[in-house]
């Protein structure tokens, strides 16, 4: 893609609800007819709406020809106070361009998915005794990769069976190299031993084409392969090796007649379907690879108040498969844009070798079935986020009302608890989770290593933590200024500690020094017993105690922060721990790795153990390992 012009901008006029600035249109008559990307924004130079479009002039001046009404286009394009344009050399690009301003924005009128979960792959390493892995990441061109699958447990189920059927090694290659004896894979016939050269190479070769095989639908070609293998060793009276083969064959022949049902011509075929209800959307993605149904998943777009499915379908589309390779058949519960597909199949290069991406959207036999069954799962993924979220609301809602908090903005209340972990005082840590929005804010969990401290006083530890939370806030909130885009986020609401009378006492120290509100603060203290459901909340502006009650609502919430708090606490903790005793710090402390290389280095060696044992050539083969650097390496760890 061409690299990005500046854009052209007008400056901000007031926003009127019926008639836009004359700034503004004549800026929209002055477009050029060339594709582009456009971006609508606010009085306040937010981003309401991103767009792209082939002829720049005659999509963005028809937003302001015509009347959209009470609409949710009608109601952003009365708050468009001023256009910002990119030209790019196609409409291809402008879809590239167009789906990552909108995922990096978030603006409030596009529908938009989010996924921070790459898909697995099932992963065949090059060279002579091939493993079979789990992959998760980009692929690399020198190894083989199947997928993309819909989940882990798809991928993991698919190793399972080729190790049974075909009995390949998923061991690690630092395992292989030094195994002296073969391992309990292979004494339960799920590997065939060639760590130990009880199967020759050429035999494993062709196990390992049978695989690739059997994974691209190819089950008859299998099958007579393997009938043959099966003659030769009868004919050579191995008998052993005969029945050996003859039980694979069967197990495969078992695995294709279970799968009978869902098996058919189609090779490489993604199911969507579409289900909007209660102002929320879910698209249900079903894979179909090699001709077998690997699963779905479910994901629920943002910014659907009054979308159409085909609308949320189409948007669905243009952000997924600019990440995701398409495939050439789509069955779709909803009619999609002949246009968009084909953008999609010129920027993935599937045109360029014959190929186009092509939907189905009234599909029958087989495909019906699969469409059938997506649409019942979005259905059914859609009615469990809706309870999920209005149980969610109403425990927020009583939690407001137990402690007295303001009712009318709930959807923003904001809360954020803070838990001490460490092992008899080694590797201290700090977590604070967030809960706002009715549900936990993974993307803004933060841990703090605690430095400084006597090993085992939590009381210092939580002192440490919360000044450096809140301080940056308070010294923002003194001088009577907004917080700074650099400042970690908005004041809570209510700020939750793990811990009694003593955590309160401490937390009500510092936000005293800090000059902030003390009534935000709560401790959650156990109860008699340390049983589940007596705790009780302390406050540290003097009010008495608050027994919510066991089957409490708002005990309920308090309890789910409390125990994320203390599960992100504990496993920032042993990770630290562990660090420290495995020694892997060594290797973090080599000038030239970062977190990409070292785990490349503890991906490729197996761990640090791997790692330690190899020689500078082995750690040169580690993709970005230059001499120095391996040197650099090899003489850290000795």
């Amino acid at each position: 893609m061409s690299s990005e012009p500046a854009p052209t901008e007008a400056p901000l006029p007031s926003a009127d609800d019926s008639v836009h600035s004359a700034a503004l249109l004549a800026q929209v008559a002055s477009l050029p007819g060339l594709p582009g990307v456009y971006r609508y924004l606010d009085a306040q130079g937010g981003v309401l709406y991103v767009g792209k479009a082939n002829n720049l002039k005659k999509r963005v001046s028809s937003y302001f020809q015509k009347t959209h009404g009470g609409t949710r286009i009608g109601h952003m394009v009365r708050k468009i106070c001023a256009l910002e344009t990119t030209v790019v050399r196609s409409e291809a690009e402008a879809l590239i361009l167009e789906n990552n301003l909108i995922k990096s924005i978030n603006p409030r009128y596009n529908i938009l998915f989010r996924d921070d979960k790459s898909y697995p792959y099932l992963k065949i390493s090059s060279g002579g005794w091939s493993r079979l892995s789990y992959y998760r990441g980009a692929v690399d061109k020198k190894h083989h990769y199947f997928g993309p699958y819909p989940n882990a447990w798809s991928v993991k189920e698919a190793i399972e069976l080729l190790q049974k059927v075909f009995r390949l090694r998923t061991c690690e290659d630092t395992v292989f190299a030094h195994r002296s004896r073969p391992c309990l894979m292979y004494q339960i016939k799920r590997c065939s031993g060639p760590c130990v050269g009880l199967v020759t190479e050429t035999q494993y070769a062709q196990d390992l084409e049978h695989a690739r095989a059997f994974l691209e639908g190819r089950e008859q070609l299998v099958l007579s392969g393997l009938e043959q293998r099966m003659m030769g060793y009868a004919e050579s009276l191995e008998f052993e090796r005969a029945a050996e083969v003859r039980d694979q064959m069967a197990a495969l022949s078992n695995v294709l007649h279970q799968q009978s049902i869902e098996s058919t011509d189609d090779r490489d075929v993604d199911i969507l379907a579409v289900k909007i209800q209660g102002g929320r959307a879910c698209v249900n993605l079903a894979m179909v690879r090699g001709g077998r149904h690997l699963g779905d998943r479910a994901y629920f777009p943002t910014h659907v108040e009054d979308a159409t499915p085909a609308q949320v379908l189409e948007a669905f589309i243009a952000q997924h498969y600019l990440e995701v390779p398409p495939v050439p058949t789509l069955v779709c519960s909803e009619p999609v844009d002949p246009h968009l597909l084909l953008l999609i199949s010129q920027q993935s290069g599937l045109q360029q070798v014959g190929f186009k991406v092509r939907a189905v959207h009234q599909p029958k036999e087989q495909r019906r079935v699969w469409l059938d069954m997506a649409q019942t799962n979005a259905a059914l993924q859609l009615a469990r986020l809706l309870s999920e979220e209005g149980s969610q609301q109403a425990r927020t809602r009583a939690l407001a009302e137990a402690l007295s908090l303001p009712q009318d903005r709930l959807d923003d209340m904001r809360i954020e608890c803070f838990d001490i972990s460490h092992t008899a005082g080694e590797a201290t840590q700090a977590s604070c989770v967030v809960f706002q929005h009715h549900k936990m804010q993974s993307s803004e969990y933060r841990r703090y290593k605690i430095e400084g401290i006597t090993p085992g006083d939590d009381y210092a530890a939580m002192k440490q933590v919360l000044m450096r939370r809140y301080s940056r806030w308070a010294e923002e909130a003194s001088a009577s200024k907004e917080p700074s885009p650099n400042s970690n986020h908005q004041m809570p609401d209510l700020v939750l500690v793990d811990g009694g009378k003593g955590q309160v006492s401490m937390a009500k120290a510092v936000f005293e020094q800090l000059g902030l509100d003390l009534h935000v603060i709560v401790g959650v203290e156990k109860g008699e017993g340390r049983v589940v459901g007596l705790e009780e909340l302390v406050f540290a502006d003097g009010r008495d105690k608050v027994y919510l009650g066991k089957d409490s609502a708002a005990l309920m919430l308090v309890a789910q922060i409390r125990d994320e708090a203390h599960r992100f606490a504990i496993t920032g903790m042993r990770a630290q721990r562990a660090k420290v005793r495995t020694g892997s710090s060594k290797l973090e402390d080599v000038a030239g790795i970062g977190p990409k290389r070292r785990a490349k280095l503890l991906q490729r060696f197996g761990g640090l153990r791997g790692v330690t044992s190899a020689s500078v050539e082995d750690l040169m083969s580690v993709d970005g390992i230059s001499r120095d650097l391996a040197e650099a390496i090899y003489k850290a760890l000795r």
